[in-house]
């Protein structure tokens, strides 16, 4: 492909999408039904979704694997949001609680021109993906930290910067705490494209990345290495011990072999499940 953006190099960007992948750690291992149950399935659940979503037991044993994946992934591209600024000039990703614990730290030349003309030489930034995942509580130290870093720093500005932000946004943050509303000409709320735009001064940047994105992804699954998309055997494993009840249909077999996930020790249930020779 033509690489055409120049806040970042094609060689850094695919780096930092194969690290983002890396990061998935466990959840690229495979599910098997025991892996599958682990958090045991509540297949009262699984019953009146297929019958409410009209899915077939493939997409909806499916679909629950990758909603179990999926609780855990919001650190991964917490990651992805975060670290790909190491690589984009005049910013900088603190140690974990170092330089006050920010997020990105944005210092350039030409420094950050506040709305009412006057200019600070350092963005601190606190980065969220999503602009509900904080309650007040968060959302309240977050801010007194902010304060915070002004009172010893009176050459900043304090972002709140949002991967999936209500809109895209530069505004002052406006906050309760303590049961009072606060806010701040310098503690501001950013969509992360505005951000984007501040540390490259193009207008497009995130555009930009977001429009690549999926082929540099592709490129690093295709190339393999030590990279392994799952290859889960959950839904085999379920249709072998529905075939074990004999004389059902398909469905009813499917039925019983879901309900066996979390009924198998209940009264009766136990009784089905001993004349199934596929339960092992």
């Amino acid at each position: 492909m033509e690489w055409t953006i120049d806040f970042i190099s094609q060689e850094d960007f695919k780096k930092h999408v194969k690290n983002t992948i890396k990061h998935y750690g466990t959840k690229l291992v495979s599910y098997d039904v025991k892996k599958f149950n682990r958090n045991f399935i509540d297949p009262v659940k699984m019953i009146f979704d297929k019958a409410v979503y009209g899915e077939d037991w493939e997409t909806i044993i499916a679909n629950e694997i990758f909603r179990q994946r999926d609780k855990s992934n919001t650190n991964e591209i917490g990651y992805f949001h975060q670290r790909i600024f190491n690589y984009i000039e005049h910013c900088r990703v603190p140690d974990n609680g170092k330089e006050g614990g920010w997020d990105v730290i944005y210092e350039s030349p030409e420094g950050y021109v506040l709305d009412n003309g006057n200019e600070v030489a350092k963005v601190c930034v606190e980065l969220k993906n999503k602009h509900n995942t904080m309650n007040s509580s968060s959302a309240g130290k977050t801010y007194m930290k902010m304060q915070n870093q002004l009172l010893h720093d009176d050459n900043c500005v304090c972002f709140l910067v949002e991967a999936i932000a209500a809109r895209s946004q530069n505004i002052i943050w406006q906050t309760t705490v303590d049961g009072q509303k606060v806010s701040h000409n310098r503690i501001r709320r950013v969509s992360i494209d505005r951000f984007y735009e501040i540390v490259t001064g193009q207008s497009d940047a995130f555009y930009q990345i977001c429009k690549v994105l999926p082929e540099i992804v592709k490129e690093v699954i295709d190339e393999g290495d030590e990279l392994a998309v799952p290859k889960d055997k959950v839904y085999e494993e379920i249709k072998r011990v529905a075939d074990g009840f004999e004389g059902t249909s398909e469905n009813m077999g499917m039925i019983l072999a879901m309900y066996m996930l979390g009924f198998s020790t209940y009264n009766e249930f136990d009784c089905i499940a001993d004349k199934n020779t596929n339960i092992d």
